[in-house]
Protein backbone atom coordinates (compact mmCIF):
# COMPACT_ATOMS: atom_id res chain seq x y z
CA UNK A 1 0.00 0.00 0.00
CA UNK A 2 1.64 3.27 -1.26
CA UNK A 3 -1.14 5.90 -0.34
CA UNK A 4 -0.65 9.06 -1.24
CA UNK A 5 -2.26 12.95 -0.31
CA UNK A 6 -2.71 15.70 -2.72
CA UNK A 7 -5.23 18.26 -2.88
CA UNK A 8 -8.26 17.93 -5.10
CA UNK A 9 -7.96 18.07 -9.07
CA UNK A 10 -11.24 18.32 -11.20
CA UNK A 11 -10.54 14.97 -12.52
CA UNK A 12 -11.46 13.79 -8.95
CA UNK A 13 -14.98 14.93 -8.91
CA UNK A 14 -16.83 11.65 -9.99
CA UNK A 15 -15.09 9.09 -8.13
CA UNK A 16 -14.80 11.54 -4.65
CA UNK A 17 -18.84 12.22 -5.06
CA UNK A 18 -19.42 8.24 -5.44
CA UNK A 19 -16.87 7.54 -2.17
CA UNK A 20 -18.83 10.28 -0.41
CA UNK A 21 -22.04 8.82 -1.03
CA UNK A 22 -21.19 5.24 -0.70
CA UNK A 23 -20.11 5.45 2.63
CA UNK A 24 -23.40 7.27 3.09
CA UNK A 25 -25.46 4.02 1.77
CA UNK A 26 -22.73 2.23 4.13
CA UNK A 27 -24.25 3.65 7.42
CA UNK A 28 -27.48 4.43 6.48
CA UNK A 29 -27.76 7.90 6.68
CA UNK A 30 -28.45 8.90 2.91
CA UNK A 31 -31.20 11.37 3.43
CA UNK A 32 -32.02 14.54 2.76
CA UNK A 33 -30.39 17.30 4.56
CA UNK A 34 -26.90 15.56 4.24
CA UNK A 35 -23.84 15.83 1.98
CA UNK A 36 -25.58 12.88 0.43
CA UNK A 37 -28.16 15.32 -1.79
CA UNK A 38 -25.62 18.39 -1.66
CA UNK A 39 -25.15 19.43 -5.18
CA UNK A 40 -21.79 21.30 -4.33
CA UNK A 41 -20.88 17.19 -3.77
CA UNK A 42 -20.32 16.76 -7.43
CA UNK A 43 -18.01 19.49 -7.76
CA UNK A 44 -15.46 19.88 -4.85
CA UNK A 45 -12.83 20.65 -7.18
CA UNK A 46 -14.64 24.30 -7.70
CA UNK A 47 -15.96 24.33 -4.45
CA UNK A 48 -12.70 23.84 -2.79
CA UNK A 49 -11.10 26.66 -5.08
CA UNK A 50 -13.19 29.07 -2.90
CA UNK A 51 -10.39 31.06 -0.99
CA UNK A 52 -9.72 30.24 2.57
CA UNK A 53 -10.53 26.53 1.75
CA UNK A 54 -8.70 23.42 0.78
CA UNK A 55 -9.28 19.77 0.26
CA UNK A 56 -6.81 16.70 0.60
CA UNK A 57 -7.49 13.64 -1.24
CA UNK A 58 -5.51 10.14 0.20
CA UNK A 59 -5.18 7.88 -3.08
CA UNK A 60 -3.64 4.72 -3.26
CA UNK A 61 -2.36 3.35 -6.61
CA UNK A 62 -4.46 5.45 -8.34
CA UNK A 63 -7.93 4.77 -6.67
CA UNK A 64 -9.38 7.11 -4.62
CA UNK A 65 -9.96 6.04 -0.95
CA UNK A 66 -10.79 9.27 1.16
CA UNK A 67 -10.76 12.78 1.44
CA UNK A 68 -11.25 15.93 4.14
CA UNK A 69 -10.70 19.37 3.84
CA UNK A 70 -11.44 22.66 5.22
CA UNK A 71 -14.37 25.45 4.24
CA UNK A 72 -15.00 29.18 4.86
CA UNK A 73 -18.63 28.43 5.68
CA UNK A 74 -21.17 31.54 6.04
CA UNK A 75 -21.94 32.35 9.08
CA UNK A 76 -19.03 30.97 10.95
CA UNK A 77 -17.37 33.29 13.63
CA UNK A 78 -14.39 35.22 12.34
CA UNK A 79 -11.15 33.12 12.30
CA UNK A 80 -13.05 29.64 11.85
CA UNK A 81 -13.38 27.14 8.91
CA UNK A 82 -15.34 23.81 9.27
CA UNK A 83 -13.65 20.76 8.72
CA UNK A 84 -15.75 19.38 5.93
CA UNK A 85 -16.10 15.68 4.16
CA UNK A 86 -14.12 13.77 5.69
CA UNK A 87 -15.14 10.07 4.38
CA UNK A 88 -12.98 7.37 3.84
CA UNK A 89 -13.15 3.81 1.61
CA UNK A 90 -14.41 1.07 4.49
CA UNK A 91 -11.27 -1.10 3.45
CA UNK A 92 -8.73 1.62 4.56
CA UNK A 93 -9.85 2.02 8.08
CA UNK A 94 -8.13 1.71 10.88
CA UNK A 95 -4.74 2.18 9.26
CA UNK A 96 -4.88 5.96 10.04
CA UNK A 97 -5.45 6.97 6.89
CA UNK A 98 -8.36 8.85 8.01
CA UNK A 99 -6.59 10.81 10.95
CA UNK A 100 -3.35 12.13 8.78
CA UNK A 101 -6.12 13.25 6.45
CA UNK A 102 -7.78 15.04 9.66
CA UNK A 103 -4.51 16.75 10.35
CA UNK A 104 -3.18 17.61 7.02
CA UNK A 105 -6.76 19.62 6.81
CA UNK A 106 -6.08 20.75 10.53
CA UNK A 107 -2.41 21.65 9.60
CA UNK A 108 -4.12 23.85 6.76
CA UNK A 109 -6.06 25.65 8.67
CA UNK A 110 -3.39 26.62 10.97
CA UNK A 111 -1.30 28.02 7.56
CA UNK A 112 -4.59 30.01 5.78
CA UNK A 113 -4.49 31.54 9.18
CA UNK A 114 -8.01 29.66 10.98
CA UNK A 115 -7.73 30.06 14.84
CA UNK A 116 -10.86 27.47 15.44
CA UNK A 117 -12.28 24.52 13.27
CA UNK A 118 -15.97 23.17 13.86
CA UNK A 119 -17.55 20.22 11.97
CA UNK A 120 -21.01 18.71 11.96
CA UNK A 121 -21.50 14.63 12.23
CA UNK A 122 -23.84 12.40 12.68
CA UNK A 123 -24.38 10.10 15.74
CA UNK A 124 -24.06 7.07 13.36
CA UNK A 125 -20.54 8.19 12.76
CA UNK A 126 -19.20 7.37 15.75
CA UNK A 127 -15.88 6.29 14.96
CA UNK A 128 -15.40 9.91 13.19
CA UNK A 129 -16.75 11.28 16.12
CA UNK A 130 -14.19 9.36 18.40
CA UNK A 131 -11.42 10.56 15.88
CA UNK A 132 -12.90 14.35 16.11
CA UNK A 133 -12.34 13.95 19.34
CA UNK A 134 -9.16 12.61 19.78
CA UNK A 135 -7.93 15.56 17.57
CA UNK A 136 -9.28 17.96 20.20
CA UNK A 137 -12.59 18.74 19.60
CA UNK A 138 -15.22 19.40 21.94
CA UNK A 139 -18.80 18.77 21.42
CA UNK A 140 -21.68 22.10 21.24
CA UNK A 141 -24.78 21.92 21.98
CA UNK A 142 -25.98 24.09 19.03
CA UNK A 143 -25.41 24.52 15.41
CA UNK A 144 -22.83 27.07 14.09
CA UNK A 145 -22.89 28.26 10.52
CA UNK A 146 -25.05 28.39 7.34
CA UNK A 147 -24.00 25.60 5.27
CA UNK A 148 -27.80 23.76 4.79
CA UNK A 149 -26.77 20.73 6.23
CA UNK A 150 -30.16 20.57 8.89
CA UNK A 151 -29.82 16.99 9.30
CA UNK A 152 -26.48 16.53 10.93
CA UNK A 153 -27.00 16.70 14.99
CA UNK A 154 -23.66 16.96 16.63
CA UNK A 155 -21.86 20.04 16.62
CA UNK A 156 -18.20 20.16 17.80
CA UNK A 157 -15.03 23.23 17.89
CA UNK A 158 -11.49 23.00 17.78
CA UNK A 159 -9.21 25.82 18.66
CA UNK A 160 -6.11 25.86 17.01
Amino acid sequence: MGVIFRNIEKKDNKEIAELIRSVFREFGVDRPGTVYFDPTTDDLFSLFRTPGSMYWIAEDDGKIIGGCGIYPTQNLPEGCAEVVKLYLNASYRKLGIGRQLLELSIESAKKIGYRQLYLESLPELGKAISLYQKQGFRFLNHKMGDEGHFGCTIWMMKDL
